[in-house]
């Protein structure tokens, strides 16, 4: 195990953080302490290994984020595995991914300003203060659910991502919890029969465990790429749409300027803060110049409009398509 720490560059709650993960259906994510600790266990950015970490925020110290690690190696499905040593497997890297997850590798420390000349962001910075886009743990996590979540109701796809992770993933304990993670690409390539889950998309999962394995979803190249680039390379791998490659690139690689022209509901929750009534209020094109006022945050920014509208909307809205 080891202790890594991240001073986070403008306001950042991990309390909203994990508020906000409770009610993302895509993590599954459900704690039974006392709401301090995050327990985390994802598939690291090397494609082979597995990270496990406890997450806490000191409350001085500039509310200084403190994780103790722990890189797990060896086969899945067994409760004791192999672990490297920091030096060996390179907890730069890791620590970066944990940054990158809790969006702790931008300096938001400019994100405030945008409140002093937008009424609509100043009302959401003050609903959910100090709450950053927690991202998936990797771009190809964040296309793997893609996949598997086309076309089915959230709650579904949550289930079938849920027991690949129990039958494929490693098993590891986190502050006195057992979590499975994701498969890695490794293991996923060599992925058989899912119950719930149409042959089609098996070997799309396959697919993309490929394309992670060759690079094609690192996230630090995908966000060095113009935006519109990375949409597009994103587009061309199995099963990737345009509304899939903005999540891939925004809530998988962590990219914090992409405004999300395929989006719906949000394009809906825009209307409803900004009191567009007429019938072009939803044009993609009209609200993305809105967005512009938000650089350098459009995603955070967006972020907060659909919390807003799922909070409107109540638990029910969370189990619908993720399209």
């Amino acid at each position: 195990m080891t202790a890594i720490a991240i001073t986070p560059r403008g306001p950042f709650s991990l309390a909203a953080s994990m508020r906000f993960l409770e009610g993302f259906t895509p993590a599954g994510y459900r704690d039974a302490s006392d709401g301090r600790v995050l327990r985390l266990a994802f598939p690291a950015d090397d494609g082979h290994s597995t990270v496990s970490a406890e997450v806490g925020q000191a409350q001085n110290s500039e509310g200084t984020v403190q994780a103790n690690v722990t890189v797990h190696t060896g086969s899945p499905g067994k409760d004791r595995m192999g672990t490297e040593s920091a030096e060996s497997n390179g907890m730069s890297a890791v620590r970066a991914q944990l940054a990158r997850i809790l969006s702790l590798d931008v300096d938001g420390s400019g994100f405030p300003r945008l409140a002093e000349d937008d009424p609509v962001v100043a009302g959401l910075i003050a609903a959910y203060p100090g709450l950053r886009p927690v991202c998936f743990h990797s771009p190809y996590e964040a296309a793997a659910w893609a996949v598997i979540g086309h076309r089915v109701r959230m709650v579904q796809a949550a289930a079938i991502k849920a027991r690949i992770a129990e039958h494929h993933g490693h098993r590891v304990a986190v502050a006195g919890q057992w979590l499975h993670s994701f498969p890695t690409p490794l293991v996923l390539r060599g992925l058989g029969r899912v119950p719930g889950l149409p042959e089609t998309k098996v070997e799309r999962l396959r697919l993309l465990a490929d394309a992670a394995l060759a690079g094609d979803l690192d996230a630090a190249r995908l966000r060095a790429m113009p935006v519109e680039d990375a949409l597009a390379h994103l587009r061309t791998l199995p099963g990737i749409g345009p509304f899939s490659a903005e999540l891939i690139l925004i809530r998988g690689a962590g990219h914090p300027d992409v405004f999300p022209c395929h989006e719906r509901r949000l394009h809906a929750s825009m209307v409803d803060a900004y009191g567009l009534g007429d019938p072009d209020a939803s044009d993609a094109h009209r609200l993305a110049g809105i967005a512009d006022h938000w650089a350098p945050y459009r995603s955070w920014v967006a972020l907060l409009l659909r919390t807003r509208r799922e909070a409107k909307a109540g638990p029910a809205a969370r189990g619908r398509s993720v399209r």
